[in-house]
């Protein structure tokens, strides 16, 4: 069977995310503007569809006023930039996307983030209802809807904002979460669901319950998948990669590394601890999927790991399953980017994804 198109994206380390090996920082590889601009750049020159620049109150630089520096630097590729739901008034976060996809020629795509807010951490419900708000508020508002609100976190009547984004309408909103309150407002609200690196039958058991709770809520959901890769010429030399990766790591300084996040102690976290507890002696939980990274990282814990037709053949198997939008990353940034775009970008059927309305 023939894989579908897919969208390719890189990761920018704007959250003090790169390394040569694990857990020794390197003043070279902080995130500082001209080392993550430098990685768009070369993610842009070697043909990914998009980048996610991530957000993170006590890590690195803000995601935001980082895509504004770089759109004028790039020409062709789209950036997925997070927000933090409840950072901001939501008619002036619609103001600011707006205002972002205007200074990228209509190639934003945002990433919805829902943890808890420095300083001022809530309960998961309370926490998602907040994000629900604020979603809605803001794709009515992007899209040219006059907005009347009353709820538990926002009570407003509003226009919407006089800059609006070049297409008229929301950007694609990429949302991720594991609880029972997180899928639901995937499932209502977002329109690609992410989902951190699982083996393959879970991934298909997590598939069938989001479409299932899209369905139910009368709407059609795509699918985005996170994870690291470590490609080499040979599986050895990627396996060799991987050891290296995590060979100056301890586990205190791993375990120091993980609760920095804010979203340390969320479920998704959770379930990345017990797949790598659950991986045999080498780290892999399955075949060619390893969770050593894990180790010394809060959030997307596993990498793909082989040669470029294994780790070619891990994706596609991604995408038979539903999968269209992948989200790689891998250490050092700059150097993995240009072995997958070496190795195996070219080898994939991908381009920038595009709303399921366009696409009947």
């Amino acid at each position: 069977m023939p894989t579908p198109p897919v969208e390719v994206s890189w990761f920018c380390p704007l959250c003090d995310d790169d390394y040569e090996y694990l857990g020794v920082p390197d003043p070279a590889l902080r995130s500082s503007y001209a080392h993550c601009r430098d990685v768009v750049l070369r993610a842009e020159r070697g043909g990914f569809d998009n980048i996610l620049c991530p957000s993170g109150y006590g890590l690195g630089i803000d995601s935001v006023t980082f895509a504004g520096a770089v759109a004028p630097l790039s020409e062709r590729m789209r950036l997925l930039v997070a927000v933090r739901c409840g950072e901001m008034w939501p008619p002036q976060l619609a103001r600011q996307i707006a205002s972002l996809d205007q200074l990228l020629g209509g190639r934003l795509t945002v990433n919805i983030i829902s943890s808890d807010l420095p300083g001022a951490p809530i309960d998961s419900e309370p926490r998602y209802q907040r994000t629900r708000e604020c979603l809605r508020i803001v794709r009515d508002l992007l899209d040219g809807k006059p907005v009347t609100h009353r709820g538990e976190f926002y009570d407003l009547e509003i226009d919407p904002p006089g800059v609006g984004t070049i297409s008229g309408r929301a950007p694609l909103l990429y949302f991720g979460g594991l609880s029972p309150a997180a899928r639901k407002v995937a499932a209502e609200d977002a329109d690609v669901f992410l989902m951190w690196p699982e083996p393959l039958p879970d991934v298909e058991r997590l598939l069938g319950d989001m479409r299932a709770r899209a369905t139910q809520a009368g709407r059609e959901l795509d699918f985005g998948y996170r994870v690291h890769v470590i490609v080499r010429e040979t599986e050895g030399e990627a396996r060799d990669a991987a050891r290296q990766l995590v060979s100056r790591l301890d586990d205190g300084t791993g375990d120091a590394i993980r609760r920095r996040s804010l979203d340390h102690a969320s479920v998704g976290v959770q379930k990345q601890a017990e797949m790598r507890d659950s991986a045999d002696s080498d780290g892999y939980i399955e075949e060619n999927l390893w969770t050593g990274i894990g180790r010394a990282r809060s959030g997307c814990g596993a990498a793909i790991v082989g040669d470029p037709e294994q780790v070619l053949a891990k994706l596609e198997a991604y995408a038979q399953l539903g999968i269209r939008a992948f989200i790689l990353s891998g250490y050092p940034h700059l150097g993995e980017c240009d072995l997958f775009a070496r190795y195996v970008l070219p080898q994939l059927n991908h381009g920038p994804l595009r709303p399921y309305e366009e696409t009947k």
